[in-house]
């Protein structure tokens, strides 16, 4: 089993923007991020750390400029904790081994998918398609990434 961790290598090659996000708890603007329309079929790992986070056969368009998903593909790699900065009551979706900041789950997703919406940075994440998962170490996974649509 692969151990998954926050690295400093990892952390020292993240672009300013990566960096914010992840490590400051930043937010990317919206409609800007990297894999907003990315439809290819894969997975999306945690730049930092490379845990797998999500599917792409979880991967929806709900039209808040943010990647949204409606589950995480390994529910052990994602921690959710109380954020109350803005003046909001707000659930931060971070990677539990990397910790890195993703962003933010709400309960407004599609009902018929159980309801949540993880509302995803592009910044901190890494996408591997399909067809590379195996040779990354990502295999175990490749029964997830097809559409469900």
């Amino acid at each position: 089993m692969t151990e998954y961790r926050k690295d400093e290598a990892a952390i020292s090659k993240l672009t300013p923007e990566q960096y914010r996000v992840t490590q400051q708890a930043g937010t990317e603007r919206p409609g800007t991020g990297e894999y907003l329309h990315n439809k290819a079929a894969g997975i999306y790992v945690d730049i930092v750390s490379g845990e797998p986070l999500f599917a792409s056969s979880d991967k929806y368009e709900s039209g808040c400029g943010w990647p949204s998903f409606t589950k995480p593909i390994e529910p052990a790699n994602v921690a959710e904790l109380n954020d109350l900065s803005h003046g909001m009551v707000r659930t931060e979706v971070r990677s539990k081994h990397g910790d890195s900041h993703l962003g933010h789950v709400f309960e407004d997703g599609p009902a018929d998918r159980g309801g949540l919406r993880y509302c995803i940075n592009s910044a901190s994440l890494r996408f591997v398609p399909k067809e590379e998962m195996e040779a990354q170490g990502y295999g175990a996974y490749l029964d997830q990434v097809e559409d469900v649509a």
